[in-house]
């Protein structure tokens, strides 16, 4: 039936060709009902011939103990630990992620699959009878483009649940404004409009896919976002100027004439002569040299830090916060809560708390964990490319009119 179904269908698609190749107008063909296989159950299974039992990982369960406790041999889950190779990583094993069990028979002797859920889009399987062997399946997913329109009154998480849109944008939200808004100041009032696509499996949303426009609005002041990918691997938001979105930090906040000491956490401290930690580098300069904030941020406090002596610390980004410390004193009128520029002075190199003498003891935080200020990747921030400023100038009002639509729901 299927050959003879194939057949009719290559002569028909051979006839068409054919009358569209000497100009004649193709003659009507006669359809034919072709059989088709039924499709395999995703799972690679048909759990409906089988019993099934559901449970989680339980905390401090690892991967044999839950193999050989739904009835599997430790020869066969040793096998699958092999099996697993890249599929599966069985240090990962998570409490609290659901898995099914599929048995022959309501005994719950040895199943014949398990199914561990990694989450709402992938599964591993692990077949245990015959040949064992662990595949990935994924569910379908669909990228929908959506809109949301927030005004902060209590907070940007709770608001954007009421706007009915994903806490997931949030995040998205302070990677592309993280080095122009702070996200730890906002106040009421402050609005976000977002375009933006979601991908949604069965109905429920699994994550963002990109934002595609944004704007943040404060005391009448716009600052929009567009996506676009130049294919350099490069920046990817820019305002409506062309300029990045994101900024670059100095290489150092001072002019310096030695690095006395460097990064680590087993460094003889000078003073005390025992191995301490030393999470920043100290620049050697004499004392009243200009200190300066490395970007845009925001002054998190000014005040005495112990060993530290006279200490500035200032958050540029949800990422990145710095300090600078054994300063001799601070610039003039700096206070907690103001907001600084890069290249602006916010106080002076002196030898104010442990100090042997006169240095800027300069330490950086990224998601606040010490690294090495020497090795802080600093963004690129040059402009988009000049051929490309006109696909910026036309790309910003267009998704800002399909913002507007979709907010409006009316078509574009």
């Amino acid at each position: 039936m299927q050959i003879r179904s194939i057949a009719c269908i290559f002569l028909a698609v051979l006839a068409v060709s054919c009358n569209w190749f000497t100009g004649k107008r193709p003659e009507p063909v006669e359809e034919e009902v072709v059989e088709v296989a039924e499709v395999p159950n995703p799972l690679g299974f048909n759990p409906d011939t089988l019993v099934t039992r559901s449970g989680v990982v339980r905390s401090g369960e690892n991967f044999t103990t839950l193999f050989t406790g739904l009835g599997l041999s430790s020869q066969d889950t040793y096998t699958l630990v092999q099996r697993c190779d890249t599929v599966f990583d069985v240090r990962l094993l998570v409490a609290g992620k659901a898995w099914d069990a599929y048995y022959p028979d309501s005994t719950f002797t040895v199943p014949h699959y398990v199914v561990y859920h990694n989450s709402q889009v992938k599964s591993t399987v692990f077949r245990c009878t015959d040949s064992l062997q662990v595949y990935a399946v994924y569910k379908p997913v669909e990228i929908v483009e959506k809109a949301a329109d927030v005004t902060i009154t209590t907070s940007l998480w709770n608001d954007m649940i009421a706007a009915d849109a994903s806490p997931a944008v949030i995040l998205e939200l302070a990677d592309v404004y993280a080095w122009t808004v702070d996200f730890f100041g906002l106040r009421a009032g402050d609005r976000f409009r977002v375009l933006y696509k979601e991908r949604m499996c069965e109905g429920e949303s699994v994550g963002v896919d990109r934002i595609e426009y944004a704007e943040f609005l404060r005391d009448n002041a716009v600052l929009p976002a567009v996506y676009f990918d130049q294919g350099d691997g490069g920046n990817r938001y820019w305002n409506e100027k062309g300029e990045s979105m994101q900024k670059a930090f100095l290489k150092a906040p001072l002019k310096f004439t030695r690095i006395s000491s460097g990064f680590s956490y087993h460094r003889v401290h000078p003073v005390h002569g025992t191995v301490r930690p030393h999470t920043g580098v100290d620049y050697a300069a004499p004392t009243g040299t200009p200190v300066m904030s490395i970007g845009d941020g925001t002054v998190l406090s000014v005040g005495w830090g112990g060993g530290g002596g006279n200490t500035v610390k200032i958050r540029h980004n949800s990422i990145y916060t710095t300090a600078y410390l054994h300063l001799s004193k601070y610039a003039k009128g700096l206070k907690a809560g103001q907001r600084v520029r890069q290249g602006e002075v916010i106080g002076y190199v002196g030898a104010t708390g442990t100090a042997t003498g006169p240095h800027l003891d300069f330490r950086v935080w990224k998601n606040g964990s010490p690294i090495n200020p020497l090795k802080l990747e600093s963004p690129p921030s040059e402009p988009v490319k000049p051929e490309n400023q006109p696909v910026i100038d036309s790309l910003v009002p267009y998704r800002k009119a399909q913002l507007n639509a979709f907010l409006t729901d009316k078509p574009l």
